[in-house]
């Protein structure tokens, strides 16, 4: 008798419990995200706290999502190993799939496009803006000898070492990690035909990337681009002095200049082509793809000189005489001058 009526109370007890725990499932482990139809990312970097991710989760969880989930943090030692990364917030994720992928470190890679930069400044900012890098530990480490060393190049070089494109990354990826990553795409880059192209010129693909930086100065018209790297590779031929405006400005670090006024041609540095002949140390920017295959697919032709045509149409007028060229220089000077351009 005693045995019935213990079932009795322990059957409708066990159902209590199953709808308890169910609703308590439901509650807090369902949908943790709020409504919405947008992917939003959280970022966890190496500094955070668990009461800082959980500030970080607050704008794109329910209230009691984000309840459920700091149950599961502070019963699972979650607090004691925080995994930095980038995390999705998508709709329809449950609160104990978002937790275990913030647990397991199951991140989202990130897409970090390389620019053609001027400066490794310039660069780090950019990259830091993609990635947790900090952008003055990065620009430190660029312009290190000893660091650059590592990677088999200078200060002057280690811009030949990036190839403006699109990378999927980790936003966490540590700097060697980076560096690494740089190295592999530099040298699948310059596997094959354009490193067998660059050693018929007679160059490494350092030097090329530096013609191809001048290049990339010098002209936005892409079509002209072979043609002037057929001219400056004549003169690196002939041993004349480049003089490349260009480098002017980089060696001055004044890039807004819209004209080269001659006293500026004595400016002492070994990246100013009019007081030193041949190349300069490096890249005057980090190279464009176009601007390396234009200097691998240079035009042949007799040109020595060049000069912006009078018509600001952004392309050039060449000479194969310095007389020709000089016609051609007081044409441009004269453009200049009519527009008031100093």
């Amino acid at each position: 008798m005693k045995t019935i009526k213990a079932k009795y109370y322990i059957i409708p007890a066990v159902v209590c419990l199953v709808i308890i725990v169910g609703l308590g499932y439901y509650y807090f482990l369902t949908d943790f995200a709020k409504d919405s139809e947008k992917v939003n990312y959280v970022y966890i970097d190496d500094d955070d706290t668990a009461d800082s991710v959980f500030t970080k989760l607050e704008p794109y969880s329910t209230e009691h999502s984000l309840c459920g989930f700091k149950i599961l943090a502070r019963h699972s030692g979650y607090k004691e190993k925080i995994r930095s990364g980038r995390y999705s917030v998508t709709s329809g994720v449950n609160t104990l799939s978002m937790f275990r992928k913030l647990k397991n470190g199951h991140q989202e890679a990130q897409m970090l496009t390389i620019p053609e930069s001027r400066t490794m400044e310039k660069l780090s900012g950019i990259i830091s803006k993609k990635l947790m890098l900090d952008s003055l530990t990065l620009e430190q480490a660029l312009t290190d000898n000893d660091f650059c060393g590592r990677w088999g190049y200078d200060t002057a070089t280690i811009a030949c070492l990036f190839v403006p494109n699109t990378y999927e990354v980790y936003w966490n990826i540590s700097l060697d990690a980076f560096m690494e990553r740089m190295i592999k795409e530099h040298d699948h880059f310059w596997s094959g035909d354009r490193t067998n192209k660059a050693t018929s010129l007679g160059l490494t693909p350092n030097e090329v990337c530096t013609v191809a930086s001048i290049i990339d100065e010098e002209t936005a018209n892409t079509a002209e681009k072979p043609m002037v790297a057929g001219m400056y590779l004549n003169r690196l031929k002939a041993g004349m002095p480049l003089q490349a405006d260009p480098t002017i400005k980089f060696a001055m670090k004044r890039f807004e200049l819209k004209r080269i006024y001659h006293d500026m041609l004595f400016y002492d540095s070994p990246y100013n082509t009019y007081r030193n002949a041949g190349l300069p140390p490096g890249p005057i920017k980090i190279a464009s793809i176009k601007g390396i295959d234009a200097v691998l697919n240079r035009v042949d032709h007799d040109y020595m000189y060049m000069c912006a045509k009078e018509d600001f149409s952004g392309t050039h007028n060449f000479a194969k005489t310095y007389n020709e060229h000089l016609k051609n220089a007081a044409k441009y000077s004269k453009a200049l001058n009519e527009r008031g351009i100093k």
